[in-house]
């Protein structure tokens, strides 16, 4: 199959952690994949989006790496241009870009410079991408130049857990979560599948910092699986949907959290 041929995923802040784990399991799934981040050095091959562009190759594929900040429209616009212009197509969108707060203070002191941050980066960006993204794709579909394109929103447990001293991330992700249902019930008329994975605790650089913390919950029984999630945990639900086995759970949440969800006694 040539390169033209093959499906094309973009991966929103695929530097590192869970977008890592994602981009580089496509890639063995023989998706082509846009590495999106917002931070990119060409010269560092060790760490970072082109690490994993390198990572890619490795195993086959090609990748093509394109510095953006998903909170910047035009950035998002530029890299849908990319996309397009580069590959020819793109029949995976995965929302995997987010932040923390730069500090966890409490909700009776959080700033709303904070809370605009980590909305315009966590929820207004996906919203605003998967719209332009969309677009593409139905043209695209009625071009036959995709057949079954699919879209992807990682949420978060913190979409539904209550965590005072990071409250903006929380309701960020809470509209993530509607966000993926309003844009698989739009999009149900094309064919096109939306999917929420919800992490749990995922061992990333942004979980990094509190480990310990976690370390000590999981161990007092807070999971069923008693160990933290690995991004390959969250990108191998990402591959069955990319593969056509989730079709029919299009508007759902998948939750890749040890059995956080689950309400025991």
């Amino acid at each position: 199959m040539s390169k033209k041929q093959r499906p094309v995923a973009l991966v929103t802040g695929a530097g590192q952690g869970i977008g890592r784990g994602i981009a580089v399991r496509l890639a063995t799934d023989g998706y082509d994949v846009v590495i999106n981040d917002v931070v990119a050095d060409p010269a560092n091959t060790e760490t970072g989006a082109y690490e994993v562009k390198r990572a890619i190759e490795a195993v086959g594929g090609w990748a093509e790496v394109f510095r953006a900040d998903v909170a910047s429209a035009d950035g998002r616009k530029a890299m849908v241009g990319f996309a397009a212009d580069t590959f020819g197509r793109i029949d995976l969108l995965v929302n995997n870009a987010g932040i923390a707060p730069k500090e966890r203070k409490d909700i009776l002191e959080a700033t709303e410079e904070s809370f605009e941050r980590v909305m315009s980066i966590n929820l207004q960006g996906p919203y605003f991408l998967t719209q332009l993204v969309a677009n593409r794709m139905i043209a695209w579909l009625a071009e036959g130049k995709v057949v079954k394109p699919r879209i992807v929103f990682i949420s978060s447990i913190s979409a539904y857990t209550s965590s005072t001293f990071r409250g903006e991330y929380c309701i960020s992700k809470a509209g993530v979560s509607m966000a993926a249902k309003l844009y698989a019930d739009r999009l149900g008329e094309y064919g096109i599948g939306v999917l929420e994975i919800s992490p749990g605790i995922i061992a990333t650089p942004m979980t990094s910092t509190v480990k310990e913390k976690y370390d000590k919950l999981i161990a007092g029984g807070l999971l069923i699986t008693k160990r933290l999630g690995q991004p390959e945990d969250v990108a191998a639900v990402v591959s069955a949907f990319a593969q056509g086995y989730l079709d029919y759970s299009t508007g759902q949440r998948i939750e890749v959290g040890g059995g956080f969800g689950l309400r025991r006694l």
